[in-house]
């Protein structure tokens, strides 16, 4: 034996030492758990063990399973388990569903769930959102982790899916499929507006009602199998479903066992007969038909049938199956339990009949409308056709029952088809698929006592899913050593082929089962010998059972099941009447026509042809397409279902699978019991165990080259640690296992046999305990140390007071006796050598020969056994090839023996059937004829039953529109029954009130004489008491004096109260304003939502229609013309449009809509007429300045100074009335010196004489300039010129001024030219644009009618009409969009029109003035008039032109870059720039200019952040102006509250016409919404770091430990993008802070955002700590709170402490503190109850139930600890929400904060472009 081998040999021998803990077999728990009470040896012969209840175990020879480290109890993967077998797998399970609650396990690739039999808070939306875009390895196991890595394979491998979901009736799967099709909803959303996801859970309803059941097993039971499939378009949202079904259960329909039900839409029917549209069903309850009652459990417990149909019936609704239809269905299946109820008796032995008048026949006949003695005829009687002749048989009683029992189950199984094919119709789209993600609910393995043909067909199904099963995960096995590029061997698995081939190859059980329905005889009992000839001795698989000729036994992959013959043949048949069939073709009832006729005939249940979709859906009915019914039947149950099976195994295949194994954990459905009997037979029949067999013959345990140097970084030198990992993981491991079998190197991972990691966990544990003694040893040293010298010390205290006395009264005594001392001690020390000395001699010479002994014994029994393994190893070898050569020749020769057998039989049989043939054609003659001759019988018979039809449905039509008028005439005469029924009940009433009015005076009048009585009788008692009172006058005052000390106490003690009260009903109220402002924020939030989604689609509707663009200018224009109200008033109109739209949209809107449509052409016919006359104008105007050039520059001159003397006027009229209401009497007190409102209008006097001194100024140096060129020209002009000048010509006297003057009026009209030309050009765009756009709303217009009219010819129910509606929708709100944009062009139009007006009245006036000949002026060039102004202080204005407004937002806002801004100009610079523009505005009284600078600024900064939303830095900015630009809207209102602040400077710069409190709120809003979006930027960009960084990343290295990781750890769904830790999120803070205060934001404002951001820090890392079994530990625990520690140290850095970031974190540190406190005694749960109260109670439990020791030096929580705390906490109100809510925007506020910045000494720089700004 070679050295290695020896070594593993040993090895596993050394794992049996004492006290080491096995696995042994046990009848009742399955397998129990022992420890071994003695080391065992490699001769032993038995095991010694010890229970864990203390008893002793009887010795076994057997080697038992080993347990696994109790670190590794309870993992998320069962692949991690270092011994991978059957008792560690159910142990684990057992362990996690028990203590610690948790239903879900990875074992590989299959998910096992075990049903709770509990309502789990797992399933929310919180969770949903948890686990989407996580890996798989990364969560807690879950049914939404399969989903998403589902989902996220589709999308990155651009391949289907499938999910595979199996077990027990009972287990759980059809919740478990509900669940990820639930969450493919939630996660994926919908392609279109039709609400696809919301339909496809509406068939759940639907198909649980008609195809679950009652059983033993479970009271919802799923008895048939589905296969749905999820379509996705290329963006990955679900647009559809197809959903194929399986093997019906048809014979539930007309049996059940004890204590099982029939279909639960029987009994939602019967529980509902008594509503008013079922009455014509005539059912009763369900006790009273035979089809509902066999089980004798009508009743589920908790189970409202009733409210179930009504939920059936809106889910029928939903998927466009209308009332009719509905009532249609409901119709037949009420038939289908009277046809049960019809009792059928014996006429003769031979025979059968039904009594006349049979009420229940009666009303299955009603109901599916055909005649009784048609039905009562082929109830009981049949149809045989012979080569000759035809004869109706009667049918015995019992062949009748059967008839009729198999036309039920005929019906219902049509219905059921039918009602499936419509589902499909209503969930398919015409959307094209891109991909599909199909869920698979079947059913499980199947055993009972009794197991019939469906179980056979059941189990044949599972027998399929387990190949393909096993297939994929050896190809995933293999796969990844191939991957990680390591040698491989095949791993041996169970295939399971030959059973397959038993059952569906040529002669197997399904083809000798066709074959014997073929057989005119053929029988059950013949079908069994069959079987037994043909597989009873060819076959391993295949057994006879001892007892029995008509069963026969199947060792399928999970057990042996012994299948009864009885049923088969006819359950495969599935034979019906042809006749009743005929009978129910030709029925009166449309919808029972329809379940009987081709699919192609067939129409749907909203009266439309079904869409084709973007993929062609597979059907699982092979037999469809024939044309007849006698076809239709030919083909066998087992066979569809055969190739139905085989279609299903294609698509699978065609997919990546995704496996869920359901498991029932007990039979009694008891919440969180576990039956390990029945968990291990499931566990056996799914599959699992095999995933485990498979992964333990191969390398099951996997680890990174990184984590195993984590883990095992104890068991290295610091010198065999080398800088590569890879290579010290390779040296280190070839030390500590030195069979190199045992593990492999791949690429990036290791992989260890089972069993190896257990052994290195032994040795880490080892190096760690030893670590620990050490460590308690030096501690317990040092402790004993200080102790000692503690003790010395005091000691020494104590002696140095008595030892003085002591040593002077001993001295001279030790004198005398020291050389008595010194001679005792070298004698005795001589003594004592000479006796050690002996002692060690002999000592040695015992150890040396005893060592020698045991060394010769030792090496004697090496040498025995190495010789007895030789020779055992030659000896049985021999042996085996002896017992080879013998079993060969047996083989042979038994081989030779069969097949000549067999040869014999089969001649014989070939000789019979021979004969047998000759003989039937003997009997066959003539035959042919006398079939052509029925067949011309048959066709003649069919053209009279064609006229009578044609007739019938003449007939019918007559009736039903007889039927309408009468039904119409009836509801008339009940409406006036209904009004006199009223009116009469009205008048009773009257009559009653009037009756008890004049009780009621009655009883008055006798109350009002009982008072007066009363009065004079009190008068009297008055009169003697104030005689009384006098007296006790004296003894009140005395009292008074007291009372008065005593109410003072209680004023006192009363004011305290009330300031208490004041004080709790303050903080209740700034709770309440924080809610409300919470919840107006979110209100907010939401609006600003639909108001973007409302601009997108406007978007995209200019994007879909290129005839309908918007230019800049328009909708620049457009922009500038709204108004804050304007805007909220669209928007509600939109809103109550989109309302409006849901409901339906109305015919009457349509037209109104036209109308308008017709009025705006008319409209706009009329502008064009208009616009052409002032084009005309305009040229005439135009064509008259060119004439008069020379005439309009002087004009102009004169014309401004016209306006400058009339507002010089102006200004005087002002003053004049200012001084007036100065002095007039009735303001004396008010405008008195001294008074506010005299110094303001002092003010403003002061300012109109400065402004009046330079208008004047102005006025006399433009009158001079005038008059210099009035004299320069009167010398150049001939004698024509008019006389006026004449008389200035000699003031004349420097021809430089005349060229400057002319050279001025040149450029001023030709500036007037250009600035005409320019109006004109953007007036002929907006016309065009205009044209344009009207245009279109035309052309949509008319197809909007077409659409219409379409619409109106459909039926109400038709499934489009929901497509159409939000079609309509869509073109009405582009309609409205129209109108509104006409609207703004037809006041643009206007404005333009007024200039035009303007323009050519001057134009005609300087037309009207001197003329001048423009030739004569050319010559001399004339300088630009030069008005020279005086200096004054600037007012902190800026003034702006109107058409330049478009111009400073877009340099301002749309093209500011905010990184130079905030880097090189002072922050809130564009802020106080807006405002200043907005002063001036105010300044000179301009309301359209106000309004339109707010609602161009509010509208720009709303697009540049819809634009660069995600950018941090311009989120930021714009957030810290929008706060900049509303505090100087308050600080310069003028209100009293803001203005405190202020400087007097500041104050003289405030607001003086226009309040704009309310755009002070439309801008708080629009800073709410940025907040908001900031915070969206921030957290989207925090987002990666905070589960890598607080949670993954070892802060502090080597505290934590990586456990052993099983399959899921680490998924290939998302490639690693780097990892994140602690440092790079305090970076990413630092930088927000840091850009955030570069912006200018307010302090106030940067504490409420990193508040927010510490909470979304906090609740991101409790929910993954709450959903990661592997975080919840001790040193994780201690990671957090360091990491805490870190964040808060941030804090105090950036002195945050103040600003309630520390508290948001609070639930964070609670749980790290959960994790490492002591959690064993009431006392340690008392401890944490008081200490985590930020956290709920679901939270606690959570942690405690997740605890997981890293070590095995950690304890588990214990479940009766766990129990101890839920009772301690049961009295917390509190929310059961297990995750916090990272969506949860705390409400934001913006606290005032003024500037001392001048708005005066504010400079623009140049790089902003804003030369056109001028400061006033």
């Amino acid at each position: 034996m070679c050295f290695s081998s020896y070594l593993t040999f040993f090895l596993f021998f050394a794992c049996f030492f004492q006290s080491a803990r096995v696995w042994i077999p046990d009848a009742e728990e399955v397998w129990k758990s022992a420890e071994l009470t003695k080391d065992y040896k490699n001769d032993d012969a038995s095991l010694q063990l010890m229970l864990e209840d203390g008893t002793l175990d009887p010795k076994t020879k057997n080697l038992p399973y080993l347990r696994n480290p109790d670190i590794l109890v309870g993992e998320n993967d069962l692949t991690a388990l270092s011994y991978l077998h059957e008792p560690a797998v159910l142990h684990n399970l057992k362990v996690r569903f028990i203590d610690s609650k948790l239903i879900y396990t990875y074992c590989g690739i299959v998910l096992v769930a075990i049903n709770p039999y509990e309502t789990l808070p797992i399933y929310g939306t919180d969770i949903i959102n948890a686990y989407s875009g996580q890996n798989m390895g990364d969560m807690d196991p879950h049914i939404f982790a399969v989903a998403e890595e589902a989902y996220k394979q589709m999308a990155r491998d651009e391949r289907n899916q499938s999910i595979i979901v199996s077990g027990e009736s009972g287990a759980g799967k059809t919740v478990s499929a509900k669940y990820a099709m639930r969450y493919f909803a939630t996660v994926s959303g919908s392609a279109s507006e039709a609400n696809v996801e919301e339909k496809v859970l509406a068939s759940n309803p639907i198909m649980e009602a008609i195809g679950n059941a009652k059983t033993t097993r479970n009271d919802n039971s799923s008895r048939f199998g589905k296969y749905i499939e999820i379509g996705f378009d290329n963006r990955y949202r679900i647009i559809g479903a197809n959903m194929r079904t399986y093997l019906l259960e048809k014979s539930r329909v007309v049996f059940q066992a004890d204590e099982e039900r029939n279909y639960h839409i029987f009994y939602q029917l019967c529980a509902s007969a008594n509503q008013p549209e079922f009455k014509n069903l005539r059912l009763s309850t369900a006790n009273d038909f035979l089809y509902t009652r066999q089980g004798r459990s009508p009743v589920i417990e908790g189970v409202d049938d009733a409210k179930e149909l009504r939920t059936t019936r809106h889910a029928f609704t939903l998927l466009g199956i209308n009332e009719s239809y509905q009532i249609g269905l409901f119709q037949v299946l009420a038939a289908i339990l009277h046809l049960g109820n019809v009792e059928i008796k014996d006429r003769d032995s031979d025979s059968s009949l039904i009594a006349p008048n049979n009420r229940h026949l009666t009303a299955f006949c009603e109901l599916v409308g055909v005649t009784y003695q048609d039905m009562s005829q082929w109830l009981c009687h049949r149809k045989l056709k012979t080569a000759t002749e035809t004869y109706i048989k009667p049918l015995p009683r019992l062949q009748a029952t059967n008839a009729r029992d198999a036309l039920s189950k005929h019906i219902y199984a049509k219905l059921f088809n039918w009602i499936v094919e419509h589902v499909n119709k209503a969930l398919v789209t015409n959307i094209k698929q891109h991909s599909f993600i199909g869920v698979l609910d079947i059913y499980g393995f199947e055993t009972f006592e009794i197991n019939s043909f469906e179980q056979f067909c059941i189990n044949y199904a599972n027998e399929k899913l387990q190949q393909q099963f096993n297939m994929h995960v050896f190809k995933l096995e293999q796969e990844e050593y191939m991957k990680e590029q390591i040698p491989w061997t095949l791993i041996d698995f169970y295939d399971n082929q030959p059973c397959i081939n038993l059952i569906e190859a040529k002669m197997g059980i399904l083809d000798l089962l066709d074959e014997e329905c073929k057989m005119p005889k053929g029988s059950d009992d013949s079908w069994a010998q069959k079987l037994y000839n043909t597989h009873l001795k060819t076959c391993s698989l295949f057994e006879k059972p001892r007892m029995s000729n008509r069963a026969f036994i199947i060792q399928h992959f999970a057990d042996k099941v012994e299948y009864q013959c009885e049923g088969f043949l006819e359950k495969n048949k599935d034979t019906v009447n042809e006749e009743q069939i005929h009978v129910l073709k030709a029925s009166k009832f449309n919808l029972l026509v329809e379940l009987f006729q081709d699919e192609e005939k067939a129409t749907t249940p909203t009266g439309q042809v079904p869409g084709t979709g973007g993929r062609t859906r597979l059907s699982i009915k092979p037999d469809k397409g024939r044309d007849t019914s006698s076809k239709e039947h030919k083909k066998t149950v087992g066979c569809q279902f055969r190739n139905s099976l085989q279609m299903l195994m294609e698509t699978l295949n065609a997919t990546t699978p995704h496996y869920v194994r359901c498991i029932k954990p007990n039979d009694f459905k008891l919440a969180f019991s576990f039956d390990p009997k029945r968990a291990v037979q499931q566990l056996r029949a799914c599959g699992v165990l095999e995933t485990i067999r498979i992964s333990a013959a191969g390398f099951p345990s996997r680890w990174t080259y990184q984590e195993f140097f984590s883990r095992y970084r104890v068991l290295m030198k610091q010198k065999d640690v080398l800088p590569d990992k890879k290579l010290t993981c390779k040296n280190v491991l070839e030390k500590l296992v030195q069979d190199q079998d045992k593990y492999q190197f791949g690429k990036t991972k290791i992989f260890f046999r089972a069993g190896q990691v257990a052994y290195l966990e032994k040795l880490r544990a080892d190096k760690l305990r030893a670590a620990c003694i050490r460590i308690q040893k030096t501690i317990r040293c040092w402790l004993a140390r200080k102790k000692y010298l503690r003790q010395r010390s005091a000691a020494i205290t104590i002696q140095r007071f008595t030892r003085g006395y002591q040593a002077r009264c001993l001295a001279k005594f030790m004198r005398r006796t020291q050389a008595a001392t010194i001679i005792q001690k070298y004698q005795r020390m001589c003594v004592e050598r000479k006796r050690f000395r002996q002692k060690q001699a002999a000592a040695l010479a015992m150890q040396t020969i005893l060592r020698a002994y045991m060394a010769r014994q030792k090496y004697q029994a090496l040498l025995r056994e190495h010789k007895a393994v030789i020779i055992q190893k030659h000896v049985r070898g021999w042996l085996a090839r002896c017992w080879y050569k013998h079993c060969l020749e047996a083989i042979v020769y038994l081989q030779c023996c069969i097949r000549r057998m067999r040869a014999k039989r089969e001649l014989k049989k070939l000789k019979i059937e021979a004969r047998s043939v000759e003989h039937f054609k003997k009997l066959n003659k003539g035959m042919e004829n006398k079939i052509m001759q029925l067949q011309r019988k048959i066709d003649e018979q069919n053209k009279d039953n064609r006229v009578i039809s044609e007739r019938l449905v003449s007939l019918e039509s007559s009736y039903a529109s007889e039927s309408e008028r009468m039904r119409g005439e009836l509801g008339r005469l009940r409406g006036v029954e209904e009004d006199a029924k009223n009116k009469a009940n009205q008048v009773s009433s009257l009559l009653e009130e009037l009756e008890k009015l004049r009780k009621e005076l009655s009883v008055t009048q006798q109350e009002k004489k009982t008072i007066e009585d009363w009065a004079q009788k009190y008068r009297d008692e008055m009169e003697k008491m104030v005689s009384e009172l006098k007296d006790q006058n004296g003894l009140l005052k005395k009292e008074k004096d007291d009372l008065n000390r005593m109410i003072q106490e209680q004023s006192q003690q009363m004011t305290e109260k009330m300031t208490r009260a004041i004080a709790q009903e303050t903080q209740q109220l700034e709770t309440d304003l924080n809610e409300e402002r919470s919840r107006y924020q979110n209100l907010l939030t939401e609006h600003l939502r639909l108001e973007e989604k409302y601009d997108d689609l406007k978007e995209e509707l200019n994007v879909s229609k290129p005839g309908h663009r918007r230019t800049d200018s328009t909708h620049s224009s457009n922009e500038s013309e709204y108004t804050y109200n304007s805007e909220y008033a669209e928007l509600e109109d939109g809103s109550r449009v989109g309302e409006d739209v849901t409901r339906g949209m109305d015919t009457s809107l349509t037209l109104k809509l036209q109308k308008r449509v017709t009025e705006l052409e008319q409209e706009k016919q009329s502008l064009r007429n208009e616009l052409e006359n002032k084009e005309e104008q305009f040229q005439r105007a135009r064509a008259r300045v060119r004439r008069k050039a020379r005439g309009a520059e002087l004009e102009y001159e004169s014309l401004k100074r016209q306006e400058l003397e009339s507002e010089n006027k102006k200004l005087r009229h002002d003053l004049a009335e200012m001084r007036q209401s100065l002095l007039g009497g009735t303001a004396a007190s008010a405008g008195a010196p001294g008074s506010p409102a005299y110094k303001v209008l002092l003010d403003q006097l002061n300012a109109s004489c400065e402004e009046l001194e330079v208008r004047k100024e102005e006025v006399l140096i433009l009158r001079s300039q005038l008059v210099s060129q009035k004299e320069a020209m009167h010398h150049k002009e001939t004698m024509t010129e008019p006389s006026v000048f004449a008389q200035d010509v000699n003031k004349l006297k420097d021809a430089d001024e005349l060229k400057q003057a002319y050279v001025g009026l040149k450029d001023t009209n030709r500036l007037l030219e250009q600035q005409l030309q320019t109006q004109r050009r953007t007036h002929d765009s907006e016309v065009e644009s205009l044209r344009g756009e009207l245009q279109n709303v035309k052309e949509e217009n008319n197809r909007q009618q077409q659409l219409l009219a379409q619409n109106l010819q459909l039926p109400p129910e038709a499934r489009i009409e929901a497509s159409l509606q939000h079609e309509i929708t869509r073109l009405t709100n582009e309609n409205l969009d129209l109108m509104e944009q006409l609207e703004k062009q037809d006041r643009t139009i206007r404005k333009l029109k007024k200039q035009l007006k303007v323009y050519s009245k001057r134009i005609g006036e300087m037309g009207g003035t001197g003329q001048t000949s423009p030739g004569q002026m050319v010559e001399e060039p004339i300088h630009p008039v030069n008005i020279p102004r005086r200096e004054k202080d600037f007012q902190g204005m800026l003034e702006y032109k109107k058409e330049d407004e478009m111009k400073l937002v877009k340099n301002l806002i749309l093209e500011l870059k905010p990184r130079g801004v905030a880097v090189n100009l002072i922050p809130g610079l564009p802020a106080y720039i807006l405002f200043m523009c907005l002063r001036h505005s105010d300044y000179v009284n301009d309301d359209q200019k106000v309004r339109t600078l707010l609602t161009s600024t509010i509208n720009s900064i709303k697009k540049i952040l819809k634009k660069r939303g995600d950018d941090f830095e311009t989120v930021s900015f714009w957030l810290a102006n929008t706060c900049r630009f509303l505090h100087c809207l308050k600080q310069y209102s003028g209100d009293e509250v803001f203005m405190k602040h202020n400087t007097s400077r500041q104050n003289e710069h405030c607001l003086s016409n226009f309040d704009l409190a309310e755009y002070r709120q439309v801008i708080s809003d629009l800073a709410i919404q940025i907040y908001q979006q900031l915070v969206k930027c921030m957290e989207n960009i925090l987002q990666p770091m905070i589960v890598s960084g607080m949670l993954e990343h070892e802060t502090i290295q080597g505290v934590s430990g990586v456990k052993p990781t099983g399959l899921r750890k680490r998924t290939s769904s998302i490639a690693d993008e780097g990892t994140y830790t602690l440092d790079s999120i305090l970076r990413q803070l630092s930088a927000f802070h840091s850009t955030m205060c570069q912006h200018g934001t307010d302090p106030e404002l940067i504490k409420q955002v990193v508040k927010q951001l510490f909470y979304i820090i906090g609740a991101v890392t409790l929910n993954n700590l709450l959903l990661r079994k592997d975080m919840c530990s001790w040193s994780k625990g201690m990671q957090i709170r360091y990491n805490v520690s870190q964040l808060e140290e941030w804090l105090r850095d950036k002195g945050l402490m103040n600003c309630g970031a520390k508290e948001t974190l609070e639930p964070l540190i609670q749980a790290a503190q959960l994790l490492q406190v002591k959690k064993k005694t009431d006392e340690d749960a008392e401890a944490i109850c008081s200490m985590c109260h930020a956290l709920t109670t679901a939270q606690i439990v959570k942690v405690l139930n997740l605890y997981t020791p890293v070590n095995e030096f950690e304890e588990r929580v214990s479940v009766s600890f766990i129990r101890t705390i839920q009772t301690r906490l049961r009295d917390r109100c509190e929310s059961p929400q297990l995750l916090m809510d990272t969506k949860m925007i705390y409400p934001v506020t913006f606290p005032f904060n003024p500037s001392s910045l001048a708005l005066e000494t504010i400079q623009i720089p140049t790089s902003l472009n804003l030369s056109f700004l001028t400061r006033v």
